[in-house]
């Protein structure tokens, strides 16, 4: 256990490295580098002198670019171990990546995690329940919402809700976490109204995963009911009841269990449509942003977090 675990642990690692030498060579080496690209915005055409641009390049870039390329290096993984990830400038003009990244988390974790919690136990009771009476009507329809939903991209489920409820039947705001006239704090009107602003990106990701979940958790119920320890339970006369609860879906939701783990590592994948669309100002919104203004070093720090929170939850599974 010990080996495999270390083995796991290094595998992550290596990952984690191979992707952030990956983001340093890449603006140095592929034609038109950003970095370049950077370099003659601010002389040609923002009018800084070369040793001025020269500067505000390194600082955004987080290396001298005058040093040997393998001291860079180093100094850029040493920088990236200590939570400098360079300077954004196109959003916020020269803010910390890691500051803006921060400001933004909370809003993708506070959307994403409500309704992954949401998502994923609305899909593992109503797989359970399923797996008892399949065949029937209800097996069916779960069967085709779960088809039908994961292979609709989910920026096609928001603009639907898009329409629905922010046009035909305007019940939700769009755009925005909280409205400009309520005061931010713990208190009951900013509350509602962050939770009305976070409505409708959560249930589009509801939508989009719910159905993923049910089936997962149909086929492993399936798979329990046909162990010999529920036949046993069975034969000993215990309830329906407990059986289910502690013989099934006790062992039934472990593989749906670890695949969560990893799901939580894909927090910002989906997040970058559904915030877009919505215009909800968390990670997302703001990866969309960077893409648009080719804001490497942003990109690139969310990169270096993506890898590591998909690192993270393997090692947390194994």
């Amino acid at each position: 256990m010990k080996k495999w675990l270390a083995i796991r642990i290094t595998r992550s690692i290596v990952e984690i490295f191979a992707v952030i030498t990956f983001t340093f060579f890449i603006i140095r080496l592929i034609p038109g580098n950003p970095a370049e690209a950077l370099y003659i915005q601010l002389v040609y055409v923002q009018r800084y002198t070369p040793e001025a641009a020269r500067q505000i390049v390194e600082a955004v870039f987080n290396v001298d670019f005058n040093e040997p390329l393998w001291n860079q290096y180093l100094k850029y993984i040493t920088r990236i171990l200590q939570g400098d990830m360079g300077k954004s400038y196109t959003i916020n003009y020269g803010q910390p990546v890691l500051n803006l990244i921060m400001w933004h988390l909370p809003w993708t974790l506070f959307s994403v995690s409500i309704a992954l919690v949401l998502s994923f136990f609305t899909g593992i009771l109503l797989g359970m329940f399923i797996a008892y009476r399949r065949g029937g009507q209800l097996d069916r329809i779960v069967t085709t919402y779960s088809l039908l939903t994961a292979s609709i991209p989910s920026y096609v489920i928001g603009i639907l809700m898009i329409f629905a409820f922010c046009f035909f039947i305007p019940l939700f705001p769009w755009g925005g976490v909280y409205s400009a006239n309520v005061t931010p704090g713990f208190n009951l009107p900013f509350i509602v109204d962050v939770l009305r602003y976070a409505a409708l990106p959560i249930m589009s990701y509801f939508i989009v995963n719910m159905g993923s979940w049910a089936l997962i958790m149909k086929n492993s119920t399936i798979s329990v009911l046909g162990e010999d320890y529920v036949y046993a339970a069975e034969a000993r006369g215990l309830k329906d009841r407990r059986i289910a609860i502690k013989y099934v879906g006790r062992n039934a939701i472990m593989p749906v269990f670890t695949s969560l783990l990893i799901n939580l590592g894909t927090i910002f994948g989906g997040s970058v449509f559904i915030e877009n669309l919505f215009m909800y100002r968390g990670v997302g919104h703001l990866m969309a942003t960077a893409l648009g203004y080719l804001d490497y070093p942003f990109l690139q720090g969310i990169l270096n977090i993506i890898t590591f929170a998909r690192a993270n939850p393997r090692l947390r599974e194994d």
